[in-house]
């Protein structure tokens, strides 16, 4: 008698998430093809530090000297007890569209509507910071970049032209992967946070080696530590921090492609913020030891680049350039890779206009084409706000960055009312491989009631109307208003946009509480 053949281990634990998913209501329709590294890359290229510590280290440097150090360790710990609620969070509901069901799941429809609406339009805008990144990066490197003008600087005339040409190029570029297929993406991905991973061990290792200092530059506080207003300076340079480690929970939008996404998603998305704080640390170190001069004004106006020039001769920093150009490129991409999924997981359940095509699935690429053309075009038109007035697209950057906090707690805090009530319920349940469930057991109330404080900590100092932050120049009072009224809008504009009126088609299932 023949034995029936069974399909490879593989194959099995792809029926199996695909039977998974069936339970939450919904077909598999996205590729499932991304394993450990890939998922890890999603959330890493997002935090992208070699992206963003270039573009930020100046920030926090020049608001409380070389001290400004202490600020990451700090938000990095307020994040982690984030990202051990995600990770929960991400065992027990692995669906596409992670912000958006997971606060749905904890803290009803409307809640996670919210959430969902505040991650797209901050993905939108956060991606478009990334892109313009370019400008700083790419007229240094080769100056046939500087297709615009002449002068490169981003707060010039020729500088913010150039910086959306070079933009738009980035956006229809990654635009165009995100629609071939989640295979394209995630090789790119994955090559892309490999040479960033080297660029980061690279610059490290520079610095440290050319080092003029020792580590205990670090308690430097440059001088403003004679005020006792010293603390005020600081945490506004801890503006710097918060900035950079978000995210994180990538993983969890990309669930539906990932292999096993109850036990891969969790541990990633642990793995991509703890990896991103190590090397984010040890780079603002590094460059604290090697810079030239801590007074000369120099590090506080270039940062990075100021440091990279004065210790490399002119190949290795051109090669280095590079790999940040790289690394600019992945970073946007999975920005938008994120956004195209969130909005998608929330158009398939109807929940915004136009859904019936932008939550369609491409049966060929396995992907939704639609939602990645409209966040590309969402980007462009961001980007040309920089054209007009610089400071007013750093103003919306920033702004940005307080709607994925708030979004962030439409998590926690249902989260924190669900555990007070005994959430989860079930403690038994088992991924595809028949392994138990990521769970913080009795941890569990501290740790969120750590995440929700933390969270309404931050965006009380993130909205803060600052005039160094919002209006530098001081030509625009209102900006120093931008976060709360921006968000007020945000919300407005959400009210006309939510679908009243209409039955969810996959209602929260009883057993949303296990």
């Amino acid at each position: 008698m023949s034995q029936a053949v069974l399909p490879p281990p593989s194959d099995r634990r792809a029926d199996g998430d695909s039977d998974d998913l069936l339970e939450f209501g919904y077909e598999q329709q996205l590729h499932r093809k991304l394993g450990k590294f890939a998922s890890f890359a999603a959330g890493f290229s997002f935090v992208s530090i070699l992206t963003t510590i270039f573009q930020l280290f100046g920030l926090g440097f020049s608001f409380a000297g070389p001290a400004f150090f202490w600020a990451w360790p700090v938000v990095f710990v307020g994040q982690f007890m984030v990202a051990l609620c995600f990770a929960e969070l991400a065992a027990r509901y692995p669906i596409s569209g992670a912000i958006y069901q997971w606060s749905r799941r904890v803290g009803g429809e409307i809640t996670g509507w919210f959430a969902g609406w505040f991650m797209i339009i901050a993905q939108i805008v956060t991606a478009s910071a990334a892109a313009i990144a370019l400008q700083v990066v790419l007229p240094n490197v080769w100056s046939g970049f500087q297709i615009v003008g002449s002068d490169t600087a981003l707060t010039s005339s020729d500088g913010a032209t150039n910086a959306v040409v070079l933009g738009t190029i980035l956006l229809v570029i990654t635009t165009t992967i995100n629609s071939i297929g989640v295979n394209a993406m995630a090789r790119i991905n994955s090559i892309g946070v490999t040479c960033e991973i080297v660029g980061v061990i690279a610059v490290i290792g520079v610095f440290f080696t050319h080092a003029q200092r020792g580590p205990d530059v670090v308690f430097d506080t440059g001088g403003a530590a004679v005020d006792s207003s010293y603390i005020g300076a600081w945490i506004v340079s801890g503006l710097m921090a918060a900035y950079v480690m978000v995210g994180f929970g990538s993983a969890g939008e990309l669930a539906e492609e990932t292999k096993n996404p109850r036990r891969v998603a969790p541990r990633t998305i642990r793995l991509a913020l703890s990896v991103s704080a190590l090397g984010g640390g040890l780079m603002i170190i590094g460059a604290l030891m090697a810079a030239p001069s801590l007074t000369d004004g120099e590090l506080a106006t270039q940062g990075l680049p100021y440091v990279l020039n004065s210790v490399l001769s002119s190949p290795w920093g051109t090669v280095l350039l590079v790999d940040v150009a790289i690394a600019i490129l992945i970073c946007t991409l999975a920005i938008q890779t994120a956004a195209s999924r969130l909005m998608f997981s929330m158009a398939r359940d109807g929940r915004l206009p136009g859904s019936r095509i932008l939550g369609s699935v491409n049966k060929t690429t396995g992907t939704p084409i639609a939602p990645a053309v409209v966040i590309g075009l969402g980007c462009v038109l961001v980007l040309v706000v920089n054209v007009g007035n610089s400071a007013i697209f750093s103003t919306l950057a920033s702004v940005c960055i307080v709607l994925i906090y708030l979004a962030y707690m439409m998590v926690t805090v249902p989260l924190l009312l669900r555990r007070l009530k005994g959430w989860p319920h079930r403690t038994s349940q088992v991924d595809s491989e028949g392994k138990p469930l990521f769970t913080l057991g009795w941890l569990g109330l501290p740790v969120n009631i750590l995440a929700v404080v933390y969270g309404a900590a931050m965006v009380i100092n993130l909205s803060w109307p600052r005039s160094e932050i919002y209006d530098p120049s001081g030509d625009f009072p209102l900006l120093r208003w931008a976060a709360p009224l921006t968000v007020l809008a945000v919300v407005a504009l959400g009210a006309l946009c939510f679908p009243r009126g209409k039955s969810h088609p996959n209602p929260i299932p009883t057993g949303a509480n296990a």
